[in-house]
């Protein structure tokens, strides 16, 4: 049995999990080593790949800046969150916020320590990372649409310094990040919606607050209509191993999410809309094994 101290600083740590989406933070880790596994480095040894230090670096400085940006990010929105998500915010609150942002400097600086192992340009990347993460945080999100786009930008990031690190320019990697920015840009728009009563306590000026549900729903139609282009390309026009399936699935889902949005009304039908976006982005992770069943197995022997 746990004592009262122990039970506290439990909490505490489910806390600081919680306040850096931890799962968040390992979904994406796992992302960028199966992208450079499956899309990126598909000609190189597995090894090569799993044991690069300067990949696993990469990796590391990514997962730190993340997890300082959902610090940060925490930070200014504490008053909202308490309206928006009342329980999420009074686990978060279990850790002070002086602690939050003392780790808030030393992941950021711990991120350019690790960037530093693999260049100059790195260190420069991974610094521009973190003043885009504080400055969305604490002025572009609320600029209605811009700051949709930007907070878009800034989650595809990690997939970014590696497709740079590897320098493979091939036309299927920007397809599959068109269809990533595109998901992602649609679930930041629904997330305006689903937070509406938080933003306007704030006030925030997001897409619904000035233009309207309807205006929103527009907009979010289109991105998802939008979204089913990439998939498309990608099931007929490029190979992707059994991803294809993946991919075949989405569309569905997407239509599915299509007539959902059109008649959603309530906070909980727009958090069961944007459960389905990141289910299709979790899943599309794990999914990126499928391009290829058999390319672990020979690639080790």
């Amino acid at each position: 049995m746990l004592n009262r101290k122990n039970k506290l600083l439990l909490l505490k740590v489910l806390s600081l999990f919680s306040v850096v989406r931890g799962y968040n933070i390992l979904v994406i880790a796992l992302a960028q080593y199966l992208a450079s596994i499956y899309i990126l480095s598909p000609n190189l040894p597995l090894r090569q790949v799993v044991f690069d230090v300067n990949l696993f670096a990469i990796v590391i400085a990514s997962v730190m800046v993340i997890a300082g940006g959902y610090i940060i990010n925490n930070f200014y929105d504490a008053e909202k969150d308490l309206i928006n998500k009342p329980r999420k915010s009074m686990l978060d609150r279990l850790v002070s916020q002086r602690f939050k942002l003392t780790t808030y400097f030393v992941l950021n600086f711990m991120a350019v320590i690790a960037a530093s192992y693999v260049s100059f340009r790195a260190v420069f990347f991974f610094s521009s990372y973190i003043f885009g993460i504080w400055i969305y945080s604490h002025k572009l999100k609320r600029i209605p649409l811009l700051g949709n786009f930007i907070s878009a930008t800034l989650a595809i990031t990690p997939f970014f310094v590696v497709f740079v690190y590897y320098r493979n320019f091939e036309t299927v990697i920007f397809v599959h990040a068109f269809f990533l920015f595109l998901l992602i840009l649609a679930r930041e728009m629904i997330k305006d919606l689903e937070n509406l009563s938080g933003d306007i306590a704030q006030n925030y000026k997001t897409i619904p607050i000035i233009y309207g549900a309807r205006t929103s729903k527009i907009i979010i139609t289109l991105l998802i209509l939008l979204t089913l282009l990439p998939s498309l390309l990608l099931i007929f026009k490029f190979d992707v191993g059994y991803m294809n399936f993946y991919f075949a699935t989405c569309v569905l889902l997407l239509v599915l999410f299509i007539f959902l949005l059109s008649r959603a009304e309530t906070k909980k039908d727009y958090v069961w809309l944007h459960n389905i976006l990141k289910l299709i982005i979790v899943v599309g992770v794990f999914s990126i094994l499928l391009i290829d069943v058999h390319l672990v197995l020979n690639r080790i022997l």
